[in-house]
């Protein structure tokens, strides 16, 4: 039987013209988190939108390393955050 997976998602929106910086800061927050997930994924979209997804072993309620907050100057709003556990 395979270890319980977790799944989580962060999504931020950047600030007209800082798309490009605001994935750099994701990539580069991804690479300082407490621990390394089992895998992360690094994607963009249109409106400067950045959306980082992380892997990890544990249970859906399990502390785990998120991604921080940017500068407030360079996202239009709050970043949104989702968990999901897999189901095999």
């Amino acid at each position: 039987m395979s270890e319980p997976t977790v799944a989580l998602m962060w999504e931020a929106r950047a600030t007209e013209g800082r798309g490009a910086e605001l994935l750099e800061w994701a990539r580069a927050r991804t690479g300082e988190l407490s621990r390394e997930p089992l895998r992360s994924e690094l994607l963009r979209a249109p409106q400067d939108r950045v959306l980082v997804i992380t892997w990890w072993v544990g249970e859906y309620g399990d502390e785990l390393p998120e991604l921080p907050e940017p500068d407030a100057g360079l996202i239009t709003r709050a970043v949104h955050r989702w968990r999901f556990e897999s189901l095999g």
